[in-house]
């Protein structure tokens, strides 16, 4: 499948069941597509859109070794992971439920090459250089260390590798940033300090090499090399 019929498949992926939060990831319920609205000021297409850039950073034919954190519950990669048979792939989150939900959806769709490892983000048990893509969905603006889970991420990561995803960033949509200061930081959901789109291109131009930043409302996408 194409990067754009993977992310189209995730519903169906969970077997009919999702949860509030699969379905705002996935656009696909109508709790869901009304928070992607209302909140994020998202449609369908723009949902594809942001996903698409996040996950561009790996390769259809990927055969290497893969750090995904946090994996959540695993409902927008586990269609990725299904088409590459020959990765060797390693999610890691520190919630053991998401963990769990994430390990039986990889169980339900038949993918036996993932090892699910509990852990902080901002202390990774890895040695350095160990993977050739690290992947971040939905992460940044939730860890509680930023500086921790740059230095950590690009630590793990191969001389040469590519780092991925996409979180929250400020200035990319007023609604967005309305929510996020009101709602989700109260409730503990996200975690200040926030990037913009200047300062997240900024920090990882310092860092890596061939950066690529780009955003959809409030949603920042990268993909740069070691």
């Amino acid at each position: 499948m194409t990067r754009k019929e993977q992310i189209k498949s995730a519903y169906k992926l969970t077997g009919g069941h999702a949860s509030f939060y699969d379905g705002m990831m996935t656009y696909s319920t109508l709790a869901g597509k009304a928070i992607c609205r209302i909140v994020w000021n998202m449609d369908g297409d723009k949902n594809l859109r942001y996903l698409e850039k996040a996950l561009s950073g790996i390769p259809e034919d990927f055969s290497g070794k893969l750090l995904e954190v946090p994996v959540g519950t695993g409902v927008l990669t586990m269609p990725v992971y299904k088409d590459l048979p020959e990765a060797e792939i390693t999610c890691l989150d520190y919630s053991a439920a998401m963990m769990e939900t994430a390990q039986k959806r990889a169980e339900h769709a038949g993918i036996n090459n993932i090892t699910f490892v509990q852990g902080d983000v901002g202390a990774l048990s890895f040695e350095d250089e160990s993977f050739d893509i690290v992947l971040s969905l939905n992460g940044f603006h939730a860890f509680p260390d930023k500086e921790a889970a740059w230095r950590e991420t690009y630590r793990v990561l191969k001389k040469g590798g590519t780092f991925c995803g996409c979180f929250y960033i400020q200035g990319g949509c007023k609604r967005t940033d309305r929510f996020i200061k009101k709602l989700y930081v109260p409730k503990g959901f996200f975690t200040p300090p926030f990037e913009t789109e200047d300062s997240l291109r900024q920090r990882l131009t310092g860092m890596y090499e061939e950066v690529c930043v780009s955003s959809v409302e409030g949603m920042g996408c990268f993909r740069c090399r070691k």
